[in-house]
């Protein structure tokens, strides 16, 4: 790959780190051969930090690496896409991604798989840190017999919904179905994106 891509003046190529489950766009950053071949031997990311001017291991303080997939080179050979497996956020500020203010939006494009990312991760630090207070600490100290309950009174809560044809009860309904869902997930140590990929392959038959 090394010999394809044209580096700027500086050594460097842009990056675009992409999630490859949902297809988001989780952070730009920037690559110089030996964050490359880093990247390439550990199978996950390196990058040049251009402010600090030194080579930095996504994840190697926080824990939230990225599991490196697929590189993709673009056609003019100036560009890399990155798609990962993040065991957390991207961003240093906790999101999930660092593309999060909306310059522009598209309302018939509202609403995403990003979200369901985002729960979860919130879900898993509430499982960590369990603040006073919050409803998903409450779950996870009530335990899976509390957790399993719930996910069968949501349920329970859609096909009632369903039933009586109310298509705004039923979106709630289905929502806090979801929230539940993944909530047990996490009790369980199942990832998102381990269900994501079970769909992916029955979808390929």
């Amino acid at each position: 790959m090394n010999e394809k891509i044209k580096w700027d003046s500086a050594g460097l190529v842009p990056a675009i780190v992409q999630d490859a489950e949902s297809k988001e766009v989780l952070t730009l950053a920037y690559m110089n051969e030996v964050s490359l071949q880093k990247t390439l031997e550990t199978k996950e990311t390196w990058f040049w930090s251009r402010s600090r001017g030194e080579l930095w291991h996504k994840g190697a303080t926080s824990g939230n690496t990225q599991k490196v997939v697929e590189l993709k080179l673009d056609c003019d050979g100036d560009a890399i896409v990155v798609l990962v497996e993040p065991t957390g956020p991207a961003c240093h500020t906790g999101e999930t991604t660092c593309f999060n203010e909306v310059v522009v939006a598209n309302e018939s494009k509202s609403g995403s798989l990003a979200i369901l990312r985002e729960l979860e991760n919130t879900i898993k630090e509430r499982q960590q840190e369990m603040p006073e207070g919050a409803y998903t600490t409450y779950l996870f100290e009530k335990g899976v017999d509390k957790i399993l309950k719930k996910v069968g009174e949501e349920a329970a809560e859609v096909i009632i919904a369903a039933k009586n044809r109310d298509r705004e009860e039923l979106t709630w309904e289905t929502a806090d179905l979801l929230y539940h869902t993944l909530v047990l997930l996490r009790e369980q140590n199942v990832s998102l994106n381990e269900v994501l990929a079970v769909l992916q392959e029955r979808h390929k038959k």
